[in-house]
């Protein structure tokens, strides 16, 4: 019978402290919510040119609230890294 060699990579995360991973986590929720915000600008667009505007109207405030999340996790970011 031959033995399965592994070598774990899988604990490369692990050896990140709890700060690193919060950095990591926040930095992706950033870039995740920007992305999002692009989609939702592309969109109330498209909905305006469409005779939508009521639709455009919501997805700015969609655009609006998505910034407010951005920041408070901005915020929370500068809280771990100064």
């Amino acid at each position: 019978m031959t033995q399965h060699q592994h070598d774990n990579h899988h604990e490369t995360e692990s050896v990140l402290s709890f700060d690193e991973k919060m950095i990591k986590l926040l930095e992706h929720w950033i870039k995740h919510n920007d992305d999002h915000a692009k989609t939702y600008r592309d969109w109330t667009k498209k909905s305006k040119d469409n005779d939508m505007a009521q639709i455009g109207s919501l997805l700015e405030d969609a655009i609006d609230m998505t910034a407010m999340i951005t920041k408070k996790f901005e915020e929370a970011l500068k809280l771990i890294v100064s």
